[in-house]
């Protein structure tokens, strides 16, 4: 794992925030760690093709989760959707160096996040807890959401309602 890169992804995260004028969103979860990523994207047409202009998330997760999320929006600005669908969690975490095997579900949930955002359907690898598309009921932010996004608990245990 390149510890420079890392450090200064998660003291400086990129494109943090949510995006107001997103033409689609995804969200994801790992319901055995709790973390969650919402991506947004942002979509212009670059010589007749669909283009990532812009690209945002939220995440409630490890500092590892935030780095591969804030790595992985400055990689998809110029990429065609078919280029960013063809991304894997690996291509994702690329820049931070290999991730530790218990630290891959978070790529995994940036992919599933992106994908979920660029398909509007389920989400890549890790257990889908809400997917949305912009502008179809989409209230508040990440925050304001994961209670009814991540279900109701019981004990120690959540219950993700899909």
């Amino acid at each position: 794992m390149n510890e420079a890169v890392l450090n200064d992804a998660i003291a400086n995260p990129r494109n943090l925030g949510e995006m107001a004028d997103a033409d689609a969103v995804g969200t994801v979860g790992n319901p055995e760690c709790g973390d969650m990523v919402r991506m947004w994207l942002k979509f212009t047409e670059k010589d007749g093709r669909k283009v990532i202009d812009k690209a945002s998330f939220q995440s409630f997760g490890c500092q590892t989760a935030i780095a591969v999320a804030s790595m992985a929006t400055e990689m998809l600005k110029g990429r065609t959707v078919e280029e960013a669908k063809g991304m894997t969690a690996g291509d994702l975490s690329g820049p931070l160096g290999a991730l530790p095997p218990m630290k891959i579900h978070c790529g995994q949930m940036v992919e599933g996040a992106l994908k979920a955002a660029l398909e509007g359907g389920e989400a890549g690898p890790v257990a889908a807890v809400k997917v949305e598309k912009a502008g179809a009921g989409l209230q508040g932010n990440l925050a304001e959401s994961l209670g009814e996004a991540a279900g109701p608990r019981v004990g120690k245990v959540k219950v993700v309602l899909q």
